[in-house]
């Protein structure tokens, strides 16, 4: 009988355990979010139409600026992060080339612009959402520029990085942010909103 009741008391104990890390899980938040400075590079790049792009030029313009680092054969991170840019354009419409949004490839030896044109039409991106690919060397100062460096692409982290229009620092959003998350660093990067606020939950 005693053997029997430390069974149930051992079952017990592994359920509550097992309970309690579950819930921690879903208390853990979905991202981190902090601001930081980044140095652009002044180098060249290449668009989805194989146009050569002044990447500093591009980024520190007069709208806000997104940035993601993806890959187009990706099937785990980089579809998220995506879809989350998709989400940005339905709900600016007709307001989306006010915004820009840039996906950079961290497989340039892969990506060409015929790939990252494939990539933008799957997620049904408008004008205004931009991937950019480039030499080995230029892609890894980008990617060092922004602390988004990996040897590897297959470890590469879900970053997000949005700057503001004459702002010295950038946001970057360590994980995945929701629509809502997103549109509310739009807001602050537009400057609509002098208070960070409550964060949305998911869409």
């Amino acid at each position: 009988m005693r053997s029997e009741m430390r069974t149930v008391a051992g079952s017990i104990c592994v359920i509550l355990m097992m309970v309690a890390a579950l819930a921690s899980a879903a208390d853990a938040p979905r991202f981190s979010r902090r601001e930081v400075v980044v140095d652009v590079p002044d180098v060249t790049l290449i668009d989805q139409y194989g146009r050569e792009v002044n990447f500093r030029q591009e980024m520190l313009g007069d709208r806000p600026v997104f940035v993601e680092f993806i890959f187009a054969t990706c099937t785990t991170i980089c579809p998220v992060l995506s879809a989350g840019f998709a989400s940005i354009q339905r709900k600016l419409g007709d307001d989306r080339e006010k915004v820009l949004l840039v996906s950079i490839t961290i497989d340039p030896e892969h990506d060409g612009p015929e790939e990252l044109l494939k990539y933008l039409n799957r997620y049904g991106a408008k004008s205004g959402w931009d991937f950019f690919t480039g030499t080995r060397q230029d892609i890894d100062k980008v990617m060092r520029s922004f602390d988004a460096f990996v040897p590897d692409k297959m470890s590469h982290r879900p970053l997000t990085l949005i700057h503001g229009p004459g702002l010295d620092s950038w946001i970057e959003i360590d994980g995945f942010a929701g629509s809502k998350d997103l549109m509310k660093e739009l807001e602050l990067a537009f400057g609509d909103d002098d208070e960070e606020g409550e964060r949305h939950e998911n869409d």
